[in-house]
């Protein structure tokens, strides 16, 4: 049984090919400006490492915004039961989850035997997400992959008073400009990015284990800030982009046996 699962976000493009119960294959490139091509170039990438085409794929899930454009997939699921059913799969103990990507972010709380029971979701506004930061990262002149190591070096982080990313932007140039650090400044940055998401999931709720997936996830001072916040350890999947990647593989694997189960 070869399925797969297609999660197509606004950055990024992730496939995880499953067979049977295990991963043989992933990967991860950019989205671009066409969905449908980013599909299959990403799927085709994942298949390259097993020798498999896509005509052999027996089913597939596709997820994220751009699920709906994905010519070969057999059906569409939302990311946020992609997403549960991905950390499920890997931390059968989990709660929460926070998934922040590179144009939204969320907060999806799980019940007792895994399944989704409430969720949030900011898909309007670049404050929160990785765009965020990004817009940060230019300004203060550093790579994106080293804020994170940066920011926990600063022992006073400043004050960014607004959630706006280009208000933000305005706040960055005059801290720059009255001496403040770069790692103060760094550390304030994550500071508030994290108290955006811990406003933002109060309905939902912060349940042990906390599990922190999507691109943001690899960003170490995002984590710290995230646990400061919430007051609870985040956990972080090996690879936490392929979440929804994953879960939506799992899905696969589930629709494909019920349809076997019904031509028996």
């Amino acid at each position: 049984m070869i399925v797969a699962g297609v999660d197509i976000g606004a950055a990024t493009a992730k496939a995880v090919i499953l067979s049977d119960n295990k991963v043989i294959s992933s990967s991860i490139i950019p989205t671009g400006y066409s969905v449908a091509k980013a599909a299959e170039a990403v799927t085709k990438e994942a298949l390259v490492r097993t020798g498999l085409s896509i005509c052999q794929l027996e089913y597939v899930v596709s997820t994220g915004y751009g699920r709906r454009a994905v010519p070969f997939a057999n059906k569409a699921l939302t990311e946020i039961i992609c997403h549960a059913a991905g950390v499920n799969s890997l931390m059968l103990q989990a709660r929460t989850i926070i998934d922040i990507g590179g144009q939204d972010s969320k907060v999806i709380g799980l019940d007792d035997d895994g399944n989704v029971s409430n969720f949030v979701m900011n898909d309007k506004c670049a404050a929160g997400t990785g765009r965020f930061l990004e817009v940060m990262a230019v300004v203060l002149g550093v790579e994106i992959s080293e804020m994170g190591t940066i920011s926990l070096l600063g022992k006073e982080p400043c004050q960014i008073t607004s959630t706006c990313t280009v208000f933000a932007e305005s706040e960055m140039v005059s801290l720059r400009a009255e001496g403040n650090s770069r790692e103060n400044i760094l550390a304030g940055i994550h500071k508030a990015l994290a108290h955006r998401i811990a406003i933002m999931g109060q309905s939902v709720g912060f349940r042990e284990k906390v599990v922190f997936t999507g691109g943001v996830a690899k960003n170490v001072g995002i984590r710290k800030a995230l646990e400061d916040e919430i007051g609870l350890k985040i956990l972080v999947p090996e690879e936490p982009q392929i979440m929804g990647a994953l879960g939506a593989a799992i899905l696969a694997k589930t629709e494909l046996a019920s349809l076997t189960e019904d031509n028996i």
